[in-house]
C-alpha cells in the first residue's frame, strides 16, 4: 500500500492502492506526553480521534508521501501533531543506530518516503528540514528518502510527479 499525509487537501489523481489522508480535515489532537501507548495499551494511543485511523496506515505502506508547508525549519502544526501521534508504531526500547539512540519499531513495513516541503523557503530552513527529515528517516524505518521543495503554486503539480513515478515502479 502507498500512503499520501498531506497537510491540505490536494486535486491529485491517485494510482490503486493508494491512500490520501488529508490531515487538515481531521480532529488530531496533541500528544500529551503520558507514554500509554508504551506501556499501558502497547501500540494504540489513549486519545480516541482519528490519529488512532491514520497511524495504522502510517506502520502499513510500503510507500509514504509526505507533503507539508514548512515553518521554521520544520513541518507545519498538522503534519508534526501526526508524526508525533505516530508514536504508538515504535516501541518504548531503544537500539543503537550509527551510534544515535532511536526507537525499537512495532511491526512497521520498511518504507521508501518522499517528503515535499512547500512554501516561502530560504536556504538555512531547507538545511534544517533536511537535518530533521534525516533524523526521522532513522525512526520511521525509511529504507530510502528523498525531499523535495517547491512553492505553493506548484505543489500539486510537485505531487502528482511523484504519485507518477510509483505508477512506474
Amino acid at each position: 500500500m502507498k500512503l499520501i499525509l498531506s497537510d491540505k487537501n490536494l486535486n491529485v489523481i491517485l494510482p490503486n492502492n493508494t491512500k490520501f489522508i488529508d490531515l487538515s480535515s481531521l480532529k488530531i489532537s496533541n500528544c500529551i506526553g503520558c507514554f500509554g501507548c508504551w506501556t499501558k495499551t502497547p501500540g494504540k494511543c489513549l486519545i480516541r480521534d482519528d490519529a488512532v485511523k491514520v497511524y495504522p496506515y502510517i506502520a502499513k505502506c510500503s510507500s509514504v508521501l509526505y507533503v507539508s508547508r514548512i515553518r521554521y525549519g520544520g513541518y507545519d502544526t498538522v503534519m508534526k501533531t501526526m508524526l508525533e501521534r505516530a508514536i504508538p508504531i515504535q516501541q518504548a526500547f531503544i537500539r543503537l543506530l550509527h551510534g544515535e539512540t532511536h526507537h525499537i519499531q512495532r511491526d512497521v513495513a520498511p518504507k521508501n518516503a518522499t517528503i515535499i516541503g512547500y512554501g516561502n523557503i530560504d536556504r538555512k530552513e531547507k538545511e534544517i528540514f533536511q537535518e530533521l527529515v534525516g533524523r526521522n528517516a532513522q525512526n520511521m524505518n525509511f529504507q530510502h528518502y528523498q525531499i523535495r521543495f517547491t512553492d505553493e503554486s506548484s505543489l500539486e503539480k510537485a505531487v502528482q510527479t511523484e504519485v507518477d513515478k510509483w505508477e512506474k515502479s
